[in-house]
């Protein structure tokens, strides 16, 4: 199978201004982003952004990059504007690997495409992995996710789903039991292009408001969501400088 990937970078970040041009062990974060991408099965990795200093940064170390409107409310409208410019045909797969995802292991991006290319009652295929502390159950942060028998998902939420009523174990601060199936969803997607096309003629749905959460649109107008626990361990990305110190000493320790 084939599939492209596109990694949409914003220059602004409330948090993190300029955050894909951070230096990262000499290089900036996008280009981590790039290589790491370049390591799957991918037939292209593309970098889609609205700034003229992250095109000029992607360049000059021979990525792609496709420049896109400055007016886009999330990384899925930026992915269908890059499909429709590319003429992509509406059953070809498109990854879409986060621009703060320094450290995201190939696999896993192989993964999700391969996932979805597999499960054709799915419009998009996502991924994610067990949670061990109630801490993190319980911080509306971190994206928890619940599937159905075959794989394809049934919610996602900022709460802590599936609630364990009986087991009081979980109301302390403490590892969560053994066999919980407490799962944190992990922000990488595979989409059918015919899936972008129709997710941004789509307002956006009440629960996607609520949670704060875009892809329970895709949910609520009745498309599926395949959904597997990685097939490796994805570390987090940087969302603010306390994330970029961590990464920057995982990649010096490394090197």
């Amino acid at each position: 199978m084939s599939y492209l990937v596109v990694i949409p970078a914003r220059f602004g970040s409330s948090r993190l201004p300029g955050k894909p041009l951070a230096d990262i062990a000499g290089r900036p974060m996008i280009e981590h982003v790039y290589q790491a991408a370049s390591k799957s099965s991918a037939s292209r990795v593309l970098v889609a952004t609205d700034d003229a200093r992250v095109a000029e940064a992607v360049e000059s170390f021979g990525g792609e990059v496709v420049m896109t409107r400055d007016d886009h409310v999330s990384g899925t409208d930026r992915l269908q504007e890059v499909a429709a410019k590319l003429n992509l045909a509406d059953d070809e797969i498109v990854v879409n690997v986060q621009g703060d995802e320094p450290l995201i292991p190939a696999e896993v991006i192989d993964q999700v495409a391969h996932n979805l290319a597999a499960n054709q009652t799915a419009s998009v295929a996502t991924l994610c992995e067990p949670l061990a502390s109630y801490r993190d159950f319980r911080d509306p942060n971190i994206v928890k996710a619940v599937a159905d028998q075959t794989g394809l998902a049934l919610y996602f939420s900022r709460a802590p789903i599936p609630w364990p009523r009986d087991d009081a174990e979980v109301l302390t601060d403490q590892p969560l039991p053994t066999g919980f199936a407490a799962r944190r969803h992990i922000g990488l997607y595979a989409y059918r292009v015919s899936l972008l096309n129709r997710f941004v003629n789509w307002p956006p749905a009440a629960l996607e408001h609520i949670e704060s959460l875009e892809q329970l649109r895709v949910l609520a107008y009745g498309e599926r969501i395949h959904l597997a626990e990685a097939c490796r361990a994805v570390p987090g990305g940087v969302d603010t400088q306390a994330d970029l110190d961590r990464v920057r000493a995982q990649l010096a320790s490394k090197e």
